[in-house]
């Protein structure tokens, strides 16, 4: 893994990290995930209108990879209303390299070296670490539940848009689509909104705005990412968005203990470093 696409993928876990306190912060998180959504149709089309279309093989990929990504949000929303940052985040992103990494190899034959293998087990071990030291056995179940399925989700669709962008021949074009595809999540929550006479303040609107750029930018820089290093390697660097999240809560969620943290980080930065630079 270059020292290029390395870098690309550590902004893209930090805006992740960002939107995602955002979204546990949010008083209406349907709503702020609504304009998560609405931002990236908007970019979405903007892309679709300058970019060439991606290749017919591509379009099995984008609409599996839109499917997903509705229940991952379906799921992202429920998580964040039964657990905390720090608890749900690890759990669900922690889970997601491994699986994607085992489907790499089988579906595509796309192997690590021996050292690559040693720096996802790291990374792997230093957040599942992060997610038992927070006591996430012993917490509610529903919320390990659904943070579990979040991340069997998260690794599906990496392994779809991984395979799909290669075969799209047109990253842009690919990613224009899938955003694009994300409008009626959107559509769905404002209008049952609407609906219901329910209030939309529009702080929450621009809160989510705000993190739809967020989201669009790390998920855009992934999947170019996806161009040019093994799935498997950009999926594992990406999770170090998770001590980037248990930061965020440490500092603005005053969630605890921090002792844990600061050793996690430690196991994950060891593990992206011998990643990046393995064969």
């Amino acid at each position: 893994m270059s020292t290029f696409a390395l870098t690309i993928v550590l902004v893209a876990a930090f805006l992740h990290a960002s939107w995602n306190a955002l979204v546990k912060a949010a008083t209406d998180r349907a709503v702020v995930l609504a304009a998560v959504s609405a931002m990236h149709t908007v970019l979405g089309a903007a892309l679709v209108l300058i970019a060439e279309p991606p290749a017919p093989a591509s379009w099995i990929c984008i609409f599996l990879s839109t499917v997903i990504h509705y229940g991952y949000y379906v799921f992202l929303f429920h998580s964040y209303g039964i657990g905390d940052l720090s608890q749900v985040y690890p759990i669900s992103r922690g889970l997601a390299p491994a699986l994607v990494a085992a489907s790499s190899f089988l579906l595509i034959g796309e192997n690590l070296s021996p050292t690559g293998w040693a720096g996802l087990a790291a990374i792997s071990a230093g957040i599942g670490y992060l997610a038992i030291q927070r006591g996430a056995a012993g917490a509610d179940p529903r919320a390990v539940g659904v943070a579990a399925i979040s991340g069997l989700l998260i690794a599906a669709y990496s392994v779809v848009d991984g395979i799909g962008v290669r075969l799209s021949g047109n990253p842009f074009g690919y990613m224009g689509w899938l955003f694009l595809l994300e409008l009626p999540v959107s559509l769905c929550v404002f209008a049952r909104k609407w609906r219901g006479s329910a209030t939309i303040e529009s702080r929450t609107v621009a809160l989510g705005l705000v993190g739809g750029v967020g989201a669009v930018t790390a998920y855009g820089l992934v999947i170019y990412a996806k161009t040019v290093a093994p799935l498997g390697a950009v999926s594992a660097v990406r999770e170090s968005s998770v001590i980037i999240a248990a930061l965020i809560g440490l500092s603005i969620f005053g969630e605890r203990p921090w002792l844990g943290r600061i050793v996690c980080a430690a196991i994950v930065a060891g593990g992206v470093v011998t990643l990046a630079f393995s064969a």
